[in-house]
């Protein structure tokens, strides 16, 4: 089985550090998003992948080669000129998919979730696309996914055929298809692939299903959600068991009960935790980690400097006696993210 990872978005929300990573780039806990990804995805079946790149093609590319390198997955790349949308980046890897169903995985989010019972569930009911769905979280406004009792599709986002009777859920980003969907999507130009594409095919009577699963799933799209989603699994509310060697705490054991460090790194400090401290960071003597707090790669957290609740991504630079509360930071930007 094939997949693709939408990897084409500008990332607007997450500037400035999608100035120097595009989302699925992120560093997240000492390692690419995409990385989690990948693991979802082999664990499903997958044997070779494809990715849309946009904003900061190189990097994208690079990223992917080196971690589908890194498990030994072949690596389609088509970039995109022109941002097509969801519909679009899809239709551009046609000739990469086309001989059978495939996975597609939006490349901004964590969702570290078991998808062979999906699959097997989408290939026994003969649909032409399967959207994995949740209840719709707590205090959101996510555009609703609506089925019928038989886990049709009837309507996406106010769009679609509706009906009566219509139960509302939440779209995970993630997908099941038949090549059937490249008959419903348009020559050129960008289109969106549930409000567009979907939304023909129900109306040409295909079979659109839901498949409701149970596991963790974060939108990593602001910063605010970014360090959320740091906060949860630092917290143990993520469940990254099943990803293996591909578990950020599998290079970085925990240490005295409370944190986890990467061999390299020199953690001298006062430290509370649950912290997480990537290869080559430094923490003196003087300094002080609160909880749920991530250091990256060779970052240095000098004398005198308070943590709590933050994010250093790599090449931030502190300075001493710096506090930082509730914050992501890179270089010498310091964005506020309170939950």
């Amino acid at each position: 089985m094939k997949a693709m990872i939408l990897c084409a978005g500008l990332g607007t929300r997450l500037r400035p550090f999608t100035e120097r990573w595009p989302k699925p780039a992120l560093p997240l806990l000492g390692q690419p998003l995409f990385r989690y990804h990948l693991s979802v995805l082999r664990s499903a079946g997958v044997t070779a992948v494809g990715i849309n790149t946009h904003h900061l093609p190189d990097v994208m590319a690079e990223t992917a080669r080196a971690e589908c390198a890194r498990v030994g997955l072949p690596l389609h790349v088509v970039h995109e000129p022109v941002i097509q949308g969801t519909g679009g980046g899809i239709r551009g890897l046609r000739d990469f998919l086309s001989d059978g169903d495939f996975l597609v995985f939006n490349g901004d989010i964590l969702f570290p979730v078991d998808l062979r019972p999906v699959v097997a569930a989408h290939r026994e009911a003969g649909a032409a696309a399967t959207m994995v769905l949740l209840p719709m979280p707590e205090n959101e406004t996510y555009a609703s996914v609506d089925l019928d009792a038989r886990g049709q599709v009837r309507r996406i986002a106010g769009r679609g055929p509706g009906g009566e009777g219509l139960t509302p859920w939440h779209f995970t980003g993630v997908h099941v298809m038949s090549p059937r969907v490249f008959d419903f999507m348009t020559a050129q130009g960008p289109e969106d692939i549930n409000r567009d594409v979907y939304v023909r095919m129900m109306a040409a009577g295909l079979s659109v299903r839901g498949e409701a699963v149970k596991a963790y799933w974060s939108d990593l799209g602001t910063p605010s959600r970014y360090l959320a989603t740091v906060h949860d699994v630092l917290g143990g509310r993520v469940p990254l068991t099943g990803l293996g060697a591909d578990s950020p705490f599998a290079e970085a054991p925990r240490g005295a009960g409370y944190f986890w460090a990467h061999a390299t790194a020199q953690v001298d400090g006062q430290v509370e935790g649950p912290a997480y401290f990537e290869a080559r960071s430094v923490v003196s003597r003087d300094a002080r980690v609160g909880s749920s707090v991530a250091v990256g790669a060779g970052v240095r957290v000098a004398e005198g400097v308070r943590l709590e609740r933050s994010v250093l991504l790599e090449g931030t630079a502190l300075q001493p006696d710096e506090s930082l509360v509730d914050t992501v930071a890179w270089g010498a930007h310091r964005v506020h993210a309170p939950r």
